[in-house]
Order: structure tokens, then sequence, then C-alpha cells
């Protein structure tokens, strides 16, 4: 496998996942106790458990389970969605602003019925938006440290058989390989703001859904959905090499903005 012996470890490439995985701990844990103690008395810990387990089973049962079929699976459906950019990006954002935000409707009003305040509701989006970085990216920062640390030592039939990378696997496993060794601190920074606003656009769409909740406004869910939607179409684009990702991060900057403004002016009301 000529292409994995070609592979070589930048200098900063361990240390800066090194660091992204320690900041990928740190910013839910942060979030988490600097609203915790500004808002002790109005919040509680079962909407932080709340928001996990919302984003655990609408995004990562039931939307995969959709994926599986429609993605994964190789049948007219995923053949067709998988060969079309424009399709592969709409269901990508209508997959995902449906599951994610019907999954906080359900769970806000019928599930988590008690002790509902605005401060609660930033809580549901910090478990939501932390828990994604704990069970989606930091597992991938984690491989990405481990295979730059396999392949750093130069022995490059040790590091395939630790990563059970065989000859029937290699064309699967090396874009991950290359993506690890040519980590350095300029994507290290990127995926840190990019987790940063995550955790902003999830909590303002919480508090969308949340203020439609509480005030019978049926317009915020659907609002909810489309704003998760658009935020969605240029990470949906990078997938398919149409837009580099500087671009995807001044736009999902742009939409963390948008979503942060009409989240904090709807906060502010439920708090007159």
């Amino acid at each position: 496998m000529t292409e994995f012996e070609n592979i070589v470890i930048g200098k900063s490439t361990i240390p800066s996942l090194i660091i992204t995985v320690i900041l990928m701990i740190a910013i839910p844990v942060i979030f988490f106790i600097y609203w915790r103690k500004k808002q002790k008395q109005q919040t509680k810990i079962g909407y932080l458990i709340a928001g996990a387990v919302g984003f655990i089973v609408s995004a990562r049962v039931l939307e995969l389970g959709v994926h599986l079929i429609c993605i994964v699976a190789d049948n007219p459906v995923s053949r067709f969605i998988n060969g079309n950019t424009v399709a592969f990006v709409l269901y990508g954002i209508i997959m995902a602003g449906v599951f994610e935000e019907c999954g906080r409707y359900i769970v806000l009003k019928y599930i988590m019925k008690k002790n509902r305040t605005p401060e609660n509701a930033v809580m549901y989006g910090i478990g939501h938006g932390g828990i994604e970085i704990l069970a989606v990216i930091l597992p991938t920062m984690i491989t990405y440290l481990a295979v730059a640390v396999m392949f750093s030592s130069g022995n490059v039939e040790n590091a395939l058989s630790t990563l059970n990378i065989t000859e029937q696997t290699a064309d699967a496993a090396l874009p991950s390989v290359q993506a690890a060794a040519t980590f350095d601190y300029a994507m290290m920074a990127m995926n840190v703001m990019e987790r940063l606003f995550a955790m902003l656009l999830h909590i303002g769409l919480t508090v969308i859904v949340y203020y439609g909740v509480c005030n019978a406004k049926k317009a915020c869910l659907p609002a909810a959905i489309l704003l998760h939607m658009l935020m969605d179409t240029f990470p949906a684009l990078y997938q398919r090499s149409v837009v580099p990702l500087w671009a995807v991060e001044i736009w999902v900057a742009l939409w963390a903005a948008v979503i942060v403004f009409i989240a904090v002016k709807l906060y502010r009301k439920m708090k007159v």
C-alpha cells in the first residue's frame, strides 16, 4: 500500500491534535459551568441531560437510521442522492433541520413540562451542542491523534496492522489517515471556532423553539428548521467539494450571529 508509505506526519500535527482534544472537552464544560454558576437558581441539570438525550435520539438514532437507507445502502434512492449534488445538499439540510428541531420541540413540549424557564432553554441547548462535541467530534479528533502517533513512528506496517487497515479497507481508510497527517494549528483553530459557533447555534435554536412552545407560536418551529437548514447549506456543499472550508466558516459565523440575535431578543422578551 504505497499511498500509506508516502504519508508524512507534520511537526505541528500531534501537538495541534492534543490541544484540539483538550479544547473539545473544555468547550461544553466551560459553557455549562458558566451558565450554571450564573443562573443556578433558575436552571436544572435535567434540561442539560434532556438536551443531550434529545440530540442522540433525534440525530444519532432516528436521522442516522434514515441515512443508512437513503445514503449508505445501495438502492435507487441512495444512488440518486449520492449522484446528484443538489439532491445531496437538499436531503442533508432537510434531514438535519427536521430531525434536530422537531426533536427539540417534542422534548420541550411533551417531556420537559416542569421548570420551564428561559434559563433552562439555554441549558438544554448546552446539552444538545455539548453532547454533539463529545459524542461525534471528539472521537474523530482522538482517532486522528492515534493515527498521527502511530504513523509518526515510521513503522507503516505496524501502524496499518494496529489500525486494522487491509488491502480491502485501504481505499476507505486513506482519506482519514491523510486528514490526520495534514492536521495543523490552522485546522485546530477552524475546528475550535466551528464548534464554538455550533454551540451558539444550538443554544439559539433551542431558545427559538422554546419560545414557540411556551407562547403557542406555531411559526417558531418551522423558522428554526429553516434557519438550521440555511446554516447547514455550506457545510453540505463542502462535503461535495463545491465550496472551500474558509467559506464554510464565514457562512456558519454569519448564521450564528443571525440566530443568536433572534434568540437574545426572544430571551429578553420572555424575561420581561
